[in-house]
């Protein structure tokens, strides 16, 4: 069977590049490797670093062996989740970090690939697993979960308004098998004038059922402040997040670093001792008008950058 072809624009490109262009010389971690794209721009780009990339995706790993092959020993890889990047670190002999990137949420290929259970605009299985070696999919999400459960984790993860009707429906047509039957479940639930905002009346629950079947947001705080006490002075960790649940948690664990955890009261001088690790540091925080025009998916990009001090 032909390799899979994993293509994924990535997003503020230029952007990533110039937040690396001064950190110290070294490794950088790309915590979410997808195709290789922003590896491939930062090698590109200096001499001096090189990439450890880790992907939980074992169809990314395999594209981007091939796409960054011409960079030879500068780039290694681990078939990993990113709250285990200390363990592809030891596993490869890398003791810090010069930078680390993260960007977020689930790539094109991911979405476009039918068979994998992502889209809601092709009928297969329902899976949405990043990593196909762990068990639950959405499939036994779906079957599985009571209703106020399944209820919970739609309102959570994607701020769905219509969270609990959407969650008696699915679980009245039980059992669902596919992306399709679930898309016409979800669109039927929601009222008919707000079928007809905000896109696809599927995408909110989508995405919520993503989040869950792989804990994205349980390990995402875990991984940055491992990434963050891995980076050497100098150093930057980047982050491109897709939605509002993933940026709270890139802001507060930004946050944290940035005071040491101090909980003095605002305004008086830190009493407790703290210390801060990070500092902020300010970016635009959107791709351009162009960008967003040309890849419409990076539209809802948000990045959030520390540099380690």
């Amino acid at each position: 069977m032909a390799a899979a072809v994993f293509e994924h624009e990535p997003v503020m490109c230029d952007e990533i590049v110039d937040l690396f262009a001064n950190v110290p010389a070294g490794c950088i971690l790309d915590c979410t490797l997808g195709g290789g794209g922003h590896s491939r721009a930062l090698l590109e780009s200096r001499d001096d670093i090189s990439i450890l990339g880790i992907d939980r995706d074992d169809a990314a790993i395999d594209a981007a062996r091939r796409s960054l092959a011409k960079f030879g020993d500068r780039v290694e890889f681990a078939h990993v989740r990113f709250d285990e990047l200390d363990a592809a670190m030891n596993a490869h002999g890398v003791e810090s970090l010069s930078g680390a990137l993260f960007d977020l949420g689930v790539s094109s290929y991911q979405f476009d690939e039918a068979g994998r259970g992502f889209s809601y605009r092709e009928s297969a299985r329902l899976d949405m697993r990043m990593d196909r070696r762990e068990g639950r999919s959405a499939h036994d999400l779906v079957n599985q979960s009571s209703e106020v459960d399944l209820a919970d984790l739609i309102r959570e993860y994607s701020d769905e308004r219509f969270a609990a009707r959407i969650a008696r429906a699915i679980v009245a047509a039980r059992p669902v098998e596919t992306t399709a039957e679930l898309a016409e479940i979800i669109a039927a639930a929601i009222p008919a004038p707000a079928r007809r905002r905000g896109g696809h009346p599927a995408k909110r629950t989508f995405q919520a059922l993503r989040i869950a079947v792989n804990r994205e947001l349980d390990v995402l705080p875990i991984a940055l402040d491992r990434a963050i006490a891995r980076t050497v002075s100098g150093g930057r960790v980047v982050v491109l997040s897709y939605h509002s649940g993933e940026d709270r948690i890139v802001k507060e664990r930004f946050r944290f670093h940035a005071t040491g955890g101090c909980q003095c009261p605002s305004g008086l001088p830190c009493a407790c001792g703290a210390r801060p690790s990070v500092r902020l540091v300010r970016v635009s925080p959107q791709p351009s008008a162009s960008e967003q025009i040309r890849n419409p998916r990076s539209t809802s990009a948000r990045l959030r950058v520390a540099e380690v001090i």
